[in-house]
């Protein structure tokens, strides 16, 4: 879990006060079919309940999947923020096809970038890059 993924975060809401709700932004770590790792600075513990928009940022249109329930399932400590895993909660191709199959391109793009990247890293040019 070292970088994170490209061009992808969730959004979720946090409560401020009684009335007011800040709109926060985390970087996702890993997304698979079954939940994902973010990292955030907000304090959640295993057993909180949160509500995932994850946006795939594209050229020309945005990817979302929008109002993904998750489980807090286990906290790390790093520096100042955390990393959470998250169990998506209720998601299976019956319940609700439409955001299975944003999901599942979320997870096809971020494997296509992810795989450009290392090509790109490990190709031979990237050597002549170093020496130059």
């Amino acid at each position: 879990m070292n970088e994170a993924l490209p061009d992808l975060v969730a959004q979720f809401h946090v409560k401020r006060g009684l009335f007011r709700r800040e709109r926060v932004e985390a970087a996702l770590f890993e997304l698979d079919n079954f939940g994902c790792v973010m990292k955030t600075d907000k304090v959640f513990n295993p057993g909180d309940t949160v509500v995932l928009d994850l946006i795939m940022e594209m050229p020309f249109d945005n990817i979302r999947a929008d109002g993904i329930s998750g489980l807090v399932t286990e906290r790390r400590k790093h520096c100042s923020n955390f990393f959470y895993s998250i169990d998506f909660v209720q998601i299976n191709d019956q319940t609700s096809p439409a955001l299975t199959d944003k999901l599942k391109r979320i997870r096809d793009v971020v494997r296509k970038k992810q795989l450009l990247k290392s090509r790109r890293s490990s190709g031979p040019s990237s050597g002549l890059r170093q020496m130059a």
